[in-house]
């Protein structure tokens, strides 16, 4: 395969990922990975963020406005940077997007999984673990889970 057969191969790869969600760069790369060489790889990525195809930005939006309402700051924060966004955008996309306060995020996950307030010490770990793994602080659970004692 030559030059441009393996370019065009490699573009019809990304765009059909691209149809189906955005995808970072750094995704796409490692996708590609087994069909080209970083060489030829890069221009093809290149390419498409130039046409406005792919957007670490529009990724990190729309990614955050989908996960917002399940998960905390600290998830959030992980989930993209293990996605390949950098860290300025990841910090610029939580501050500028709308997302009700912690609190209220982490009341509404509490409620739909828990039904009832913690009785003792070891339901209140269970949920305050549960919410921990969402990704909410150490104080917002805290203050959680004592607002809502029985």
């Amino acid at each position: 395969m030559n030059e441009n057969e393996m370019r065009r191969s490699l573009r019809q790869r990304a765009i059909r990922l691209l149809a189906r969600r955005e995808h970072t760069r750094a995704e796409l790369a490692q996708k590609l990975a087994t069909h080209g060489t970083a060489e030829e790889i890069d221009p093809v990525l290149a390419e498409l963020a130039r046409a406005g195809l792919q957007s670490d930005t529009r990724f990190a939006e729309s990614y955050v406005k989908s996960q917002a309402s399940r998960l905390g700051l600290a998830r959030l924060r992980q989930a993209l940077r293990s996605k390949g966004v950098d860290a300025a955008l990841i910090e610029t996309q939580l501050k500028n997007a709308a997302l009700p306060d912690e609190m209220a995020r982490a009341a509404i996950v509490w409620t739909k999984k828990f039904s009832a307030p913690a009785t003792d010490a070891r339901e209140w770990a269970k949920q305050a673990r549960f919410l921990q793994g969402r990704g909410f602080s150490a104080e917002t659970i805290g203050k959680l889970l004592k607002e809502i004692r029985p």
